[in-house]
């Protein structure tokens, strides 16, 4: 009985001592010490190698409006706009707005989506909502019909194209595609000729 009690005061001391030594070896946090943050999520716009201007035209139109921009999140599930809408109106043709081969052609919520990896890159752009002309694992050149723009499934107070572009998990600016020569280039505007005889 009393080896066993010398046992436990033994246990006892050896755990206070232990809790002592940490106490004096672990830094305590004082009131006027600032508040350390919680570690945030990765950026869902972080850097990485620049998007290279692949694309030869715009998904819809010669050169749509852009109803919205891109506007990145501050965090992973934060506000924001993943893409830039273009305005189109229902039935408007949706072209590949470079080579690739279609990862997806369905319906995602109820809207139709296509998804397009770009050939000799590590990009995928997406188109919706769109009702779908092509089938997952089609090649698509630049300029291919992949689509045309539902009646129904657009968030814009108009009829849109919601395009997006990804590298991997990070959503990117499709604009970015976009050589600046295609981007801030006006329509064609035929100039009349003078002092040219007719035939």
């Amino acid at each position: 009985m009393r080896a066993n009690r010398c046992v436990r005061l033994t246990w006892a001391l050896l755990l206070g001592l232990t809790l002592a030594v940490l106490a004096v070896l672990t830094p305590r946090a004082r009131a006027d010490d600032p508040p350390t943050p919680p570690p945030s999520p990765p950026s869902p716009t972080a850097p990485g190698p620049p998007v290279p201007a692949v694309a030869r035209l715009w998904p819809v139109g010669a050169h749509p409006s852009v109803l919205r921009g891109w506007e990145p999140p501050a965090t992973v599930y934060g506000p924001g706009h993943r893409g830039v809408d273009l305005a189109a109106p229902a039935g408007t043709p949706v072209r590949a707005v470079a080579a690739g081969r279609v990862s997806f052609a369905g319906r995602v919520a109820g809207r139709g989506v296509v998804s397009v990896e770009l050939t000799g890159t590590d990009l995928r752009t997406t188109y919706e909502p769109v009702s779908p002309s092509v089938r997952k694992g089609d090649e698509v050149g630049p300029g291919e019909v992949v689509g045309t723009v539902e009646p129904t499934g657009s968030h814009c107070t108009v009829m849109c194209v919601h395009w997006g572009l990804r590298r991997g998990r990070t959503y990117l600016d499709p604009l970015s595609l976009l050589p600046p020569w295609l981007l801030y280039r006006g329509p064609s505007r035929l100039l009349p000729v003078l002092g040219v005889p007719l035939p």
